[in-house]
C-alpha cells in the first residue's frame, strides 16, 4: 500500500472529492439534484448516465480559481495514497470554452496549485489536454489548438475521452496531427466499450503510444501481439472497469467484467503488454490507488516486485521530460 506510485490515467474533474463539489455548488447556489446519493457519493446508473453526472458536477467549476482549488483537493488525495507522479486529463471545453486566452488563465491557476502541492506534498503533476469524443471533431480541433499553444514542460500530451460509441478515431486525426506537430505525446481512450477494434483503430489512425483502458484488446490476440511489438502502454483502471456497467439499450455487445477476478490485466501482463494501474475517476468508482493495489494483490497474488515493475513501466511511459522522469524513477527506488 505504501509503495510510491505513478498514475497515468486520472480525469481532473472526475477526481474531485464529492464533498468539495457539493461545497462549491452550495457557495455558487448551483442545484445538483440527482448528482449525489443520500450517502454523499456520486449517483449514476451506467456509462452514458455517468457522463451526464460528470458534466453536471463539472458545471460548478466556473473560474480559474475554482480549478486551482480543485487541483489542490485532487493532489492532496493522490499524495495521501503515496502517488509521487500523476498525469491528469484536462479539457479546454470545461476550462474557458476552448478559447485559447481563457484556457491559459485556467492553466495558470491549475499549474500554480500543482506547484504548491509539489512543494508541500512532493507529488509531481503534468497535464494532458483531452478532447471530448461525443462533443465532435470540430470541437476537438479547438482543444487541439489550445494544447498546441500551451505545449511544453507542463502540458505534455494530448488525448481523447468520452463516449467511445460516438464516431471513429479517424474522425479526430486532424486534431491529433496538430498536437503531434506541436511536440505533444499522444494517448486515446479505447477498448473500454468499443471492443478490440477500437484499440486497433486508435493505434493505426491516431498513431498513439498509449491507450486509455484498452482492456478488450484481450479479445484479439493478434492485436495483443501488435501492442507488444509496438510497445504500446495500456493505462488500465481495474476498479473503474468493474464498477461501470454497459449502457442498457446500447449496441455494446461486450460483456462487462463482473469481478476483478475476470479482469484481463494479468493475462495482458503475462503476454508482455506494458500495463499500468490508475483510478480513472476515483470518487465515482469508490476507489483510491491504495485500494487498487490491495485488490489486485488479493485477486492475482501480486507481490511488491510486480507492483514495482508496474510503477517502473508507468514512469518510463510517462509523457514528462527526461529530467522529471529521472526524479520520479529515483523516488521509486527501493532500499
Amino acid at each position: 500500500m505504501r509503495l510510491p506510485k505513478v498514475e497515468l490515467h486520472l480525469h481532473h474533474e472526475g477526481a474531485g472529492p464529492p464533498a468539495f463539489i457539493k461545497g462549491l455548488a452550495k457557495e455558487k447556489s448551483v442545484n445538483l439534484d440527482g448528482v449525489f446519493k443520500p450517502d454523499g457519493s456520486y449517483a449514476f446508473r451506467d456509462f452514458v448516465h455517468f457522463l451526464s453526472v460528470y458534466e453536471a458536477a463539472t458545471s460548478v467549476l466556473k473560474s480559474p480559481e475554482d480549478y486551482g482549488r480543485l487541483t489542490k483537493a485532487v493532489l492532496e488525495e493522490s499524495a495521501a495514497n503515496d502517488v509521487v507522479y500523476s498525469e491528469t486529463f484536462l479539457s479546454p471545453d470545461f476550462c474557458g470554452g476552448s478559447d485559447v486566452g481563457a484556457w491559459r488563465e485556467y492553466l495558470h491557476a491549475i499549474k500554480d496549485a500543482a506547484d504548491e502541492a509539489e512543494r508541500d506534498h512532493g507529488i509531481i503533476l503534468r497535464g494532458i489536454v483531452t478532447c471530448i469524443r461525443h462533443f465532435g471533431p470540430e470541437k476537438a480541433k479547438a482543444s487541439a489548438l489550445c494544447a498546441a499553444e500551451t505545449a511544453g514542460d507542463w502540458i505534455v500530451g494530448f488525448g481523447i475521452a468520452g463516449d467511445e460509441m460516438k464516431g471513429k478515431p479517424k474522425d479526430f486525426a486532424y486534431s491529433f496531427d496538430m498536437a503531434r506537430e506541436a511536440g505533444l505525446r499522444l494517448t486515446a481512450h479505447a477498448g473500454e466499450w468499443g471492443g478490440a477494434q477500437s484499440v486497433r483503430d486508435a493505434v493505426d489512425d491516431l498513431k498513439v503510444e498509449r491507450i486509455g483502458h484498452g482492456v478488450h484488446a484481450i479479445n484479439d490476440l493478434a492485436l495483443v501481439d501488435k501492442l507488444v511489438e509496438n510497445e504500446i502502454t495500456l493505462e488500465v483502471c481495474p476498479g473503474s472497469n468493474v464498477t461501470l456497467e454497459v449502457c442498457p439499450g446500447s449496441n455494446v455487445t461486450l460483456e462487462v467484467y463482473p469481478s476483478l477476478a475476470a479482469h484481463p490485466i494479468e493475462k495482458l501482463r503475462k503476454r508482455g503488454v506494458k500495463v499500468t494501474v490508475s483510478t480513472d475517476d476515483p470518487p465515482f468508482f469508490h476507489t483510491t490507488m491504495r485500494d487498487e493495489y490491495v485488490n489486485l494483490a488479493r485477486t492475482f497474488r501480486w507481490d511488491e516486485d510486480v507492483f514495482s515493475e508496474l510503477n517502473d513501466t508507468a514512469a518510463r511511459a510517462a509523457f514528462c521530460d527526461e529530467d522529471t522522469r529521472t526524479r520520479v524513477l529515483k523516488r521509486l527506488e527501493r532500499t
